[in-house]
């Protein structure tokens, strides 16, 4: 029989049913995907060898989970994904608050309905989607919004005393029974409230304003916390962290190629994007090492981390950024380019927590610093390692490039300008596409264009080169003349932001 056809308490019995709890079914339903030899928590990237095996034996015992780490390390999605663990449909009997099971009412309309009805009381079915609860643990929730209270409105309308448990009005954690509880960033709750969770963690019990109810709630809860090192709001308070069977330590990509996966699958890139905008390799690769250089930068703290969400939104940035460029030159293809990374800034200042230092540099300094040290470590990827060539300089593969500019040659590099002027600019030095064709040869046209100007980027980097900000683009020039002779568009500005950054990124 379809299990929608069983609509009543009898039916049920018939069929054959057999209650479990949570955890049994997320037990067993584990047991069944792993045996299949199936992914388990699908879209996530970086984990398969530390926290999902984790995750996978908390849930063979049995056990309660808190996923401890910085921000952006997936800890909720991990939690949301843990539902595709439950079966797709329960039997709860119809009309109860509680999610009761038919066979085992917890609630005392379940007890009366049963009572009453027998075999007659309705069933109903419930879909797992609707049995994720999901609470972010902020200073103000109360004992109420997660456990309940006596509700003076149900007791006139139902004309029974205070003294009637029919007058609680259930909280969000007794709702969510037979289902999966959430609570997000677990330190910031108040310590009193978290107090009320140790006897729904270990005894079953609730209080609610002198009713001591005996209710076995059949709950996996799950919570997520940063480090109490990090947060100054509050910590989770002893007894209830012993209450919680596994605490799950969380991290960032260790791999650049990890953060690829993450930034791409994440990333909101339109159809009309893609067909029009393409991000060579190397752009892509920029993008996290822009992440991986500010998780180790002296003015970003540590303690906040740097969230995924800073190369996801720094790589839609870049993708705007070369977009907005093709629409104002009228073209209909744009290949990302370092000088679009102008567009990342803002996507970076937003998303890194500063130390002192970092906040007298300047979020705009430190993230231009961040690019740039992206830069210089991707660079050795590609071309040698200029520093190898400091004593020797006649051998060096970038003499005819320095020469150039030694000569008193300079490029101006505007953030806008059309496809074709800026590859008559790169060109224009001498050197230049020799280099490409030299060391990354088998590029196609578009990508040794910008590896052209990224090879300008990294040779400021290494200080070969200066390059200076100007007012709606980048002046690249010899070293030497760079350290006397600001351009005019940093002359007429006087703020900080405009210094060599290319010197000031060491």
């Amino acid at each position: 029989m379809d299990i929608h056809q069983i609509t009543t308490l009898g039916q049920l019995k018939a069929a054959g049913y057999r209650s479990r709890s949570i955890k049994e079914e997320l037990r067993s339903n584990l047991i069944a995907k792993l045996q299949r030899k199936e992914k388990v928590f699908e879209g996530i990237w970086g984990y398969e060898e530390t926290v999902i095996p984790d995750v996978e034996r908390a849930l063979l015992a049995g056990h309660d989970i808190n996923f401890l780490g910085l921000r952006g390390q997936a800890k909720t999605r991990l939690a949301r994904l843990m539902v595709h663990l439950l079966d797709e449909y329960i039997p709860v009997i119809a009309g109860s608050e509680l999610n009761d099971d038919p066979l085992k009412p917890l609630s005392r309309f379940g007890r009366d309905l049963v009572t009453e009805k027998g075999d007659l009381t309705p069933i109903a079915w419930l879909h797992r989607d609707d049995r994720y609860t999901e609470k972010l643990a902020t200073p103000d929730v109360s004992i109420a919004d997660l456990i309940g209270d006596v509700d003076p409105i149900k007791a006139a309308s139902l004309k029974l005393p205070y003294a009637d448990e029919r007058v609680i009005h259930f909280g969000l954690i007794p709702r969510a029974n037979r289902g999966l509880f959430v609570i997000n960033e677990l330190p910031d709750l108040q310590a009193r409230i978290q107090v009320a969770l140790f006897n729904i963690l270990q005894e079953g019990d609730i209080q609610i304003r002198g009713f001591r109810l005996r209710l076995p709630l059949d709950l996996q809860f799950v919570f997520t916390a940063n480090p109490e090192d990090y947060t100054n709001r509050g910590s989770i308070v002893t007894p209830l962290k012993d209450r919680i069977d596994s605490q799950i330590i969380t991290h960032y990509p260790k791999t650049i190629e990890i953060g690829r996966k993450i930034t791409g699958q994440e990333a909101n890139i339109t159809l009309e994007q893609q067909n029009l905008v393409e991000a060579p390799e190397i752009a892509l690769d920029l993008i996290e090492q822009i992440a991986f250089e500010a998780r180790k930068s002296e003015y970003v703290d540590p303690k906040s981390g740097v969230s995924a969400r800073l190369t996801i939104s720094a790589y839609e940035s870049l993708v705007a950024a070369a977009e907005r460029r093709a629409l104002m030159n009228g073209e209909k293809e744009a290949t990302v380019r370092i000088s679009d990374f102008v567009g990342v800034v803002p996507s970076i200042t937003g998303k890194v927590e500063l130390v002192y230092e970092g906040e007298q540099e300047g979020p705009a300094i430190v993230a231009q610093n961040l690019v740039g040290k992206a830069i210089r470590s991707q660079f050795l990827l590609y071309f040698p390692d200029p520093d190898k060539f400091r004593k020797q300089k006649e051998k060096s593969p970038y003499r005819k490039i320095t020469q150039w500019f030694s000569d008193g040659n300079t490029l101006d590099l505007l953030t806008e300008i059309s496809n074709h002027e800026y590859e008559k600019q790169l060109r224009s030095v001498s050197g230049l596409l020799e280099l490409i064709n030299e060391f990354q040869k088998d590029q196609n046209p578009a990508t040794k264009l910008l590896l052209m100007e990224f090879a300008l980027h990294g040779l400021a980097e290494y200080s070969l080169l200066s390059k200076h900000h100007l007012e709606r683009g980048l002046q690249f020039k010899d070293l030497i003349s760079g350290m006397f002779n600001m351009p005019r568009g940093e002359e007429e500005d006087s703020d900080e932001d405009d210094e060599d950054i290319g010197n000031r990124s060491r």
